[in-house]
Formats: C-alpha cells, structure tokens, sequence
C-alpha cells in the first residue's frame, strides 16, 4: 500500500474516531438545545484552532457569511488589495503561526481563481490554508442560471474541479446536516495533512440553523498512532545503521520538520544523541544556528565546501522532512547514495531501500531519539565546521551582496522574522547565521515572485500572535512590483515591519538565468521612497522611508536605534549595482541554465 493510500485510510479512521466522541459528547451536553448559524459554527471552529485573522476580499456570495466573521469577538477580517495577496497572506500567517491555519475568503469564481495561484504555492510547501468561497444558493446551484462570476455555460462545479488539482481535501456545504461533520472533516485534514483545503459556503447554508453541541467536541489533530511492531523493527533497523556507521551520523533537517510540528522532537533528537546537524534552505531555523553542533545550510554543489566535504563523507545520513526539490538540493546534485540515507517523515518512513508506509516521524522521533541516545559519547567527537560568514572588507563603498548579507545579520536579533523574496535576497540569507529563535521565511520551492509582500502581511499578524519580534522584508524592486498594494493594508493596521528593497533595475534572477542583457529583464524604476505616503502613510510619523547608496550610509542606518526599535512602518531602498548577486545564486543560475537548454545546438 501507498503512503497516499495509507495518509487516507488514517484520513477516515480519525474522521470515524471524532464521530464517535461527538455522539458521546453530544448524549452528555447540556447544550442540547442550543442552535447556531452554521456560517458562526465555522467561526467558531476557527477560533478554537486559535485563528485571529482572516484574509480575503469581500463579494456579492460571501458578504452574509462576513457579518459572522466581523461580529465576533476574537477573530479580525483583514480586507486585502486583492486575492491573490491575501492568499499569500494566509500562507505567512499560517508559516509563523506553526501548528496554525491560514485563512482566505474570496468569492466564487472571479475571486477564488485569482487566489488560486497562492494556494497552489501552499500546497507545493505544505502549508495548512483554509481556502473558503462564498457561492450562489443550493437553488441557484440546481438551475443553473446564468449568474455573473460563471463561464455562462452552466457548469457550476468548474472552479471546485479546478481546486481539486491544488487542495487536499474538498468540500460543499450543500446540506445542514452534514455541515458542521464536513467543516470538522476539512479542518481537521488541513491541520494535519499540512496542506491546503477548500470548502464552498453557500448563501443560504451559511445561514440554516443546526446543533451547537458539536462544538464541544474539539477537533483531533494528533498525527495517527504508528503500527508497533513495523515501528520497532524500523527502530531497530535505524539502530543497526548507527552501529555500522560507528557514529559517523549527521541529521540533515529540512522544510517538512517545520511544517508537521516536529521542530521540538528534533530538537531532542540533536541534542542528546550530539549528532552533528545541518539544514537544507527550506529549512533554514529548523534547527537553532547558535547551537554549537550546528554545521550550517546544505544544497549539494551548491554549498559551502566544508559544509558539502561533511555532510557527503557522512556513513549515514539521517533525513528529517525533506523536500528535494531543485533549489533546495543545488538543482539535484546531492551526492548522498540511497544505501547511506534514512528518511524520516510525516506519513512514511525510508531506511535505504526499503519503504515503510504509515509510520510517521512525529511519533517515531522521540522513540528514536532514546534509541540512539546512548551513541553521544562518541557522535560529539565529530568535528563540526563552525557557521559564520565575517562582514569581507572591500575596498569600496558599493553596496554588494558579498558585503550586504553579513552585514545585515549584524542586525538581525533574536525572534526576529526574516522574510527574503525568491531570487537574490533568499539566496543572500542562505549563507547568514540567523539568531535564536528567529524564523526564515521563504517560497523556495513555487517561487511565485511578489510572494513575500503578502506573506510579510501575514507574517507579521503572526508575530502578534506569537509575541516575537520585528518582521524583516527583503526583495526585488522587480518583485515588489506585482503585489506592493498590500503596503497600504499594513499601514491601515498599524503593522511595523521593516522593508529592504533592493534596487538593481530589474530581475537579476532572471538576468542570471539568462538573458543578462535583454530588455525583458529591465522594470520601470518608482520613486520608492514615496510609496508609503501614497498607500496613505505620513512621512516621519506613521512610517519612514530612506534612500542608501554606499557601505556607510547603511551601516549608519542600521546602527541608529531608533530604526532598529521598528516604531513604525519602514521602507528603505538599497541601490545596487545591476549584475551582481550573492555567490549561491550564480552557482544554482548556472545549473539551472544547462538544465534549460535555451542555447540551440547546431
């Protein structure tokens, strides 16, 4: 049997499990008269899942529904600039908020496709996303009118089909009675699947009247229970490897570590057993880089030659969550044989050869970490290199990437969430130390540019949550320049992050990956500086924007305290020279160039 076919037996086996405790709840309540709306029973749902936000763009079929949303005391409706901007907000928001689910509300047809793009991008990284439309009526669904947002043909159920292609799980609320069973069943898959659902809401569901007793049961998001005996024989199976390697181990941790809640498991897993580990890019903050056995960042060719020395004369590598996707593993050049290789996770788990369907790494992890313990004696006399990228002294005041990114991890404290559009920026954090507790935000996988002014929105929701730090953007002007309206959305809410804008005219990605000269990798240049006065700030109280052109004007900036205390809302353009980028980018853009072929061969 498949890990799919596995994930979805377990998928109706907990659906089965809830069932069951909501009939003996409900023959307990003393709430068994009370009754609620279902479009408040969602509500509801969401805010036991600890949902403080909800993004989205008003519309004819979900206006009745957002009367529930903004009535409510504890969740907040935060209106974006369009869809597509507020699903990349919802998958911020979900990435900071670990263990949570983001939320977007778009209406049928015309808006659900515009935010379509950022759910797929949810599901290619595995982020949990609630995608809820509001649709026509039940009638209107059986008649099949000619509704504006339709292709005037009648197929109704398009978009649904189209979401099928990008969700884990789908849903309509086209009955009562099931409704509140469905809303459970879709929420609880998002959570622990970590992916993205979609659940239609129509008009008239929204605002049927049904039991409010289910929600006492609460929902179950704990990952299935692990076979024993299949389990054991992995542990032991592990164990083995671990002795024939004799200790030459390292755990490799990467985006799904993250994304399926094991960040703590590892956690204990490193540090007991003092096995040396490193990260993939993915999963850059997995894994504390102050932590002393802590190697630093590995994409095969791409890495830093001690790193990639380490990591790939290992005897055994222990895999915690990857994704081996071509920038997260330097375009596929991984040169770790299956035969040295255990991967763990959150559905299967792979020792060598062998597949083990069904056996989950959140479970398996704390068993393995006491397995293994015992070997740390000897694992923490592997020498690990030390992760560290010194400020290099040019002798000019240009700002380039070789100086811009250590400089700016000087800056960099702890709980601060740094976020770093596709292309130069992602690449340039890559090779900085971040601090404790601090969190890399990054679409390295869909790599959809403009991603990260959304996700800086909801990112920095989440950090309200969490209690942590400052909100840290860096992009493109190229970038910035699909989705820099939700600036204003940020102003309207008081949010205070910080907005590095690296203007090198245009898309230096691209220009790397070809066409170094071409017109088509050229953008018009804005007046930056202006931008947050026109979304509605007020220069010098409610946001401040600065222009830097050399070394010292940015070190200057960066040492001010007042900047660094964040008060308000800041955009600061970095002017840099055109053709340059960080070292990891040129390595990958050359790769990726031979793999795209675009030179024809005569």
């Amino acid at each position: 049997m498949t890990s799919k076919a596995v994930a979805s037996l377990q998928a109706e086996v907990n659906r089965l499990r809830h069932e069951l405790q909501t009939l003996k709840v409900e023959g307990e309540s003393t709430m068994a008269d009370e009754t609620m709306f279902v479009g408040q029973y969602l509500v509801e749902r969401l805010v036991q899942l600890g949902v403080t936000k909800m993004f989205g763009v008003p519309g004819d079929f979900n206006l009745g529904f957002l009367d529930f949303v903004e009535d409510h005391p504890k969740i907040d409706w935060v209106g974006d600039c369009n869809e597509l901007n507020a699903a990349y907000a919802a998958d911020g928001y979900a990435r900071v908020n670990e263990g949570k689910i983001g939320v977007v509300t778009t209406t049928f047809g015309v808006g659900e496709l515009s935010a379509m793009n950022g759910i797929a991008g949810a599901f290619s990284e595995h982020i949990p996303v609630l995608h809820l439309v509001g649709v026509p009526s039940t009638s209107q669904q059986k008649a099949k009118p000619m509704l504006h947002h339709t292709l005037g043909d009648g197929r109704y159920d398009a978009y649904y089909k189209a979401s099928q292609q990008f969700t884990i799980a789908q849903a309509v609320l086209n009955s009562k009675e099931t409704a509140a069973a469905e809303i459970d069943r879709i929420l609880t898959e998002c959570l622990v699947m970590a992916r993205p659902v979609y659940l239609m809401l129509p008009t008239d569901v929204a605002y049927e009247r049904i039991p409010a007793k289910r929600l006492q049961t609460p929902l179950s998001i704990e990952p299935p229970a692990n076979d024993p005996e299949v389990e054991e024989f992995v542990l032991d199976e592990i164990v083995k490897l671990v002795e024939e390697a004799q200790n030459d181990v390292i755990i490799l941790v990467d985006a799904c570590a993250i994304r399926h809640g094991v960040k703590k498991e590892v956690e204990e897993l490193y540090r007991r057993t003092g096995f040396p580990v490193y990260s993939a890019p993915m999963g850059k903050t997995a894994v504390s880089e102050s932590y002393e056995r802590y190697g630093g960042i590995y994409v095969g060719s791409v890495s830093n030659p001690a790193i990639k020395e380490k990591v790939e004369a290992a005897k055994l590598i222990l895999s915690v969550g990857g994704l081996k996707s071509d920038f997260n593993t330097g375009n596929f050049t991984y040169h770790i044989p299956t035969q040295r290789t255990i991967e763990l996770h959150s559905d299967h788990t792979r020792v060598q050869f062998a597949g083990f369907p069904g056996i989950g790494m959140k479970r398996l992890l704390p068993k393995l970490t006491s397995r293994l313990q015992p070997f740390k004696e000897d694992a923490v006399q592997i020498e690990v290199p030390k992760f560290e990228l010194p400020v290099p002294q040019e002798d000019n005041d240009v700002i380039s990437h070789t100086w811009l990114w250590p400089r700016v991890g000087q800056f960099f404290k702890s709980k601060d969430i740094i976020v770093a559009e596709t292309g130069t920026s992602s690449f340039g954090v890559l090779d900085i130390p971040l601090p404790p507790e601090s969190i890399f935000v990054s679409q390295i996988l869909w790599g959809s540019i403009g991603w990260t002014v959304g996700a800086t929105l909801g990112a920095s929701f989440g950090a309200l949550d969490r209690g942590l730090g400052r909100t840290i953007l860096f992009v493109g002007d190229g970038s910035i320049q699909l989705t820099v309206q939700e600036l204003s959305v940020m102003l309207h809410w008081g949010l205070k992050p910080i907005i590095f804008v690296l203007n090198n005219s245009g898309y230096t990605i691209e220009r790397y990956l070809h066409g170094m000269k071409r017109k088509y990798n050229d953008i018009s240049n804005w007046k930056w500086t202006q931008l947050l006065e026109t979304f509605g700030g007020e220069e010098g109280k409610s946001c401040k924007s600065y222009t830097v052109r050399t070394k010292q004007e940015l070190s200057n900036l960066l040492d001010d305290p007042t900047f660094a205390k964040a008060d308000v809302i800041q955009l600061v353009e970095l002017i840099m020279p055109q053709t340059d980028a960080p070292r990891a980018l040129k390595a990958q853009a050359e790769l990726s160039g031979k793999t795209n072929r675009y030179v024809a061969e005569f």
